[in-house]
């Protein structure tokens, strides 16, 4: 199992596309279960605007053959920082490049994204039906109430 990042000094992506997933085998193969990772700080970049999006993502996965390496995700994560996308893009894209690599099961994106002119933005995508096999909990992120 060769890395690019683990254990090894590693700055951030200059961009989504130039950031480098790793991902190591299934220490569980042939067991159905559920992975989490809940991203509380997302920031990205209006393209209309450049000014800072902020959002809490949840990706939730069933893995196949192979996990994601956290360290990489976490660099891929913060290389949006200073990308410019809609709120969309940003969600379904991450999602849609980590179905494509690495080939879960299944796969969920929450992304729950802070006011952008008075409303809120939460988008979600998902490679299928859930697998009915698996315990997948809520994402339970509440939404947006402002200060009410």
């Amino acid at each position: 199992m060769e890395t690019t990042h683990l254990g090894k000094p590693a700055p951030l992506p200059a961009s989504p596309e130039a950031a480098q997933l790793d991902y190591v085998p299934n220490p569980r193969p042939g067991q159905r279960y559920l992975v989490r990772f809940a991203v509380p700080e997302f920031t990205s970049l209006c393209p209309v605007t450049a000014q800072p999006d902020f959002a809490h993502l949840v990706i939730d996965y069933v893995p196949d053959a192979t996990i994601v390496e956290s360290k990489s995700l976490k660099l891929f994560l913060g290389s949006f920082r200073n990308h410019a996308a809609f709120h969309e893009d940003c969600t379904v894209g991450i999602g849609d490049r980590l179905a494509r690599e690495m080939k879960p099961h299944w796969l969920r994106i929450g992304g729950y994204w802070y006011p952008r002119g008075g409303i809120p933005i939460d988008v979600f995508w998902q490679t299928g039906a859930p697998p009915a096999d698996v315990w997948i909990p809520a994402q339970d992120v509440p939404g947006y109430r402002g200060r009410g």
